[in-house]
Formats: C-alpha cells, structure tokens, sequence
C-alpha cells in the first residue's frame, strides 16, 4: 500500500539503478558518497520483521548483492550496512563503500565530518558511476526472478 506522504513511496529517492517487483535499487546522490546505495522495498513497511520470511530473504540477497559488487568494484576500506529508517519509516538498507579518504571516516556518513576531500569523490573511485550502476544492475538481474 503506497501512503502519499511517505517520500519513498512517492518518489524514486535517487538515481534509479534496478527495479523488481518486491524492491528497486537506487544510488543516492551523495557528493561526499558516491557508492552510496539503497535497497528500497516496494510495499510500504516500517520494519525488516514485517516481511515474511521469503521476502526478508530476497530482500538481503539484493543487498549483499551491492555489497558484493562494491567489494569486488571498489575495493573499500569497509561497506556499511544500515536499515534505520528513523526519518523515513519505509523499509530500506543503506550499502556504503567507505574510504578512509572519506570526508568522514571512520564516522558514520551522518555523523561529524573529518576532514576536507579534494575534487569531486567520484573521481576517486576505480571506475565511473555509470559503469558501477551497470555492474550493480546486472547483480541484481542475475537474482532469481521475484
């Protein structure tokens, strides 16, 4: 059920990656966070438990599948994984690569900013965002079928 003031449910809430029927995969415009992904599922839930099982286990084959992409694409000082939910009650995961050249690391992406970056932090990356989105998109297409 869509609810009209859920910002999830009215928008994409990012660059649209991947789209199944049970969960889209989109990568947050993070300037200071390039390979900032999300699972977003579909149906409009506040909790990971109101899932039943088998959607709870398609739901985190799509996140390790980022994950997994971003590991082997990136080679990341560490991925965070987070599906807090306190500002947008609508069930998604966040997957950061995280860079000890980060402007915040090893604070959370929330939290207090560390240092300065030079230049836009996608250019650091190992390959362009458009090519990272592909690499993502075929992760989450090679999933069983929803």
């Amino acid at each position: 059920m869509e609810h009209s003031d859920c910002p999830l449910c009215r928008d994409t809430g990012g660059v649209s990656v991947a789209t199944r029927p049970h969960f889209r995969v989109i990568r947050a415009e993070e300037a200071d966070f390039p390979a900032f992904y999300r699972v977003v599922w579909t149906a409009h839930v506040a909790e990971f438990s109101d899932l039943s099982a088998s959607d709870r286990a398609r739901c985190m084959a799509a996140v390790v599948a980022v994950e997994q992409v971003l590991r082997q694409e990136l080679a990341p000082t560490k991925i965070n994984l987070a599906a807090l939910g306190n500002v947008v009650p609508h069930l998604h995961w966040h997957v950061i690569a995280r860079f000890d050249w980060d402007s915040h690391f090893p604070n959370p992406v929330w939290g207090e900013r560390r240092r300065a970056v030079e230049g836009p932090a996608a250019a650091r990356l190992r390959l362009p965002l458009d090519l990272l989105d592909a690499k993502v998109r075929s992760a989450i297409d090679a999933l069983a079928d929803d």
